[in-house]
């Protein structure tokens, strides 16, 4: 082989260092290796984007390949290509001879080839007695078979990018389906809640959507996309167990009047007072539960309460109802409003709650007294956490700041 020595570009050319490191890692090629020319082309074509490649630069280490006589390029062989610039431009599809020189300009450049030049600039091999090739000067293919392996790497790792990037995009698609039918479910059932607000976040979602490239801005809209579901069936399942516990209610009524009627056992007769106080208790509808959001929102969207966790991070939600005990001693909310707080959220909830204050803590003048605050309102089933997240998400996206509600 030939690629043991470091040799300099004809011309005005110029040698850099990259070109150096790439003509040291060629010649480190292991004695007895080999790999399909072709295997090795197509994980360069996969790893196009990460190589910085385009097309027609593919195209021109196509037509190189095609001039090398074996389908296998092997460490003993001869492994520099020579066809003229007419030879290359037939192969390459006829393209112009420019086009051609920036493209074997950019293989070179990404470590793909490396020239290897005569004294004159011109492509040839020099043979013995024997016809066997002693000396070729032209581009070598060894930086092809010295970086098979780490091509082949990148080459898996484009595919499973847009595996990802497909999947995202079909949960989008399904997360899109599910909000807008659920949305004109409860419009057109009567359903209470704020309908335009909600309409007006997804609105919001999916106009960003349509600038959306990479997978990192795909998996924001599907975090905000699965909030937004979330609420919707938060606030579906509130309404429907809402109308159950109201028919159940008829029904006990109905039940205990049938059942004094029938009874033969006379009731000593109860004070005004204690029967209102009776009926007060009986009619007393608690909230529904809030449910809880999964931990990787609430972090994404609370990033700031991952310090106060066991080490500085947060990995489950035990760790994070641990941070926000140590967050509600730090912002002076007082132990009596945060047990209110989880008694009526829920422990998880309440911890949630406390993330977000955190994060907005130099826009809220009293940290305890907006917890009590949103106690209250849970306890009469108006607040939700959904909201809430989707608030610190959006402001963190848009780089503004928003007030939790």
């Amino acid at each position: 082989m030939q690629t043991g020595s470091v040799t300099t570009p004809f011309g005005r050319r110029p040698m850099t260092l990259a070109l150096v490191k790439t003509q040291f890692r060629a010649a480190e090629i292991k004695q007895g290796k080999s790999i399909d020319k072709w295997k090795v082309y197509r994980d360069a074509c996969d790893a196009r984007s990460l190589l910085g490649l385009r097309d027609r630069a593919l195209a021109v280490l196509n037509a190189l390949l095609s001039f090398y006589p074996e389908t296998e390029l092997k460490e003993d062989g001869n492994l520099i290509v020579f066809p003229s610039n007419a030879q290359l431009i037939a192969r390459a599809n006829g393209i112009a001879g420019t086009t051609l020189r920036e493209n074997l300009a950019v293989l070179v450049e990404a470590g793909i080839i490396q020239r290897n030049d005569s004294p004159n600039g011109k492509r040839y091999a020099r043979k013995d007695s024997d016809g066997t090739i002693e000396t070729a000067y032209g581009f070598s293919l060894a930086p092809l078979l010295a970086r098979s392996e780490e091509l082949a790497l990148l080459a898996q790792r484009v595919v499973e990018a847009n595996r990802n990037l497909k999947i995202t995009r079909e949960r989008i698609t399904i997360a899109r389906r599910d909000v807008r039918k659920l949305i004109s479910a409860a419009v057109e059932d009567g359903v209470p809640g704020d309908w335009g607000k909600v309409e007006d976040i997804y609105i919001a979602a999916m106009s960003l959507l349509r600038r959306a490239k990479t997978l990192e801005e795909l998996t924001g809209i599907l975090d905000e996309l699965e909030l937004i579901r979330e609420e919707v069936i938060n606030l579906l399942e509130r309404h429907v167990n809402s109308e159950e516990s109201d028919t159940n209610d008829i029904g006990s009524r109905q039940h205990i009047q049938n059942s004094n009627t029938e009874s033969i056992i006379e009731l000593e007769p109860c004070s005004d007072k204690e029967q209102g106080a009776k009926s007060s208790k009986f009619n007393e509808r608690s909230a529904e539960p809030i449910k809880a959001f999964p931990l990787g929102m609430v972090l994404k969207a609370c990033p700031e309460i991952s310090a106060y966790g066991p080490g500085g991070s947060i990995g489950s939600w035990r760790e994070l109802m641990t941070a926000a005990v140590v967050v509600r001693s730090m912002l002076g909310v007082s132990p009596s409003a945060y047990q209110d707080a989880c008694e009526a959220m829920g422990a998880e909830n309440a911890a949630a709650a406390m993330a977000a204050i955190l994060e907005r803590a130099g826009h809220i003048n009293s940290a305890g007294g907006y917890l009590r605050d949103l106690t209250s309102r849970a306890r009469r089933g108006e607040f939700s956490l959904g909201p809430m997240l989707m608030a610190l998400l959006r402001g963190k996206k848009s780089g503004t700041t928003l007030a939790v509600s």
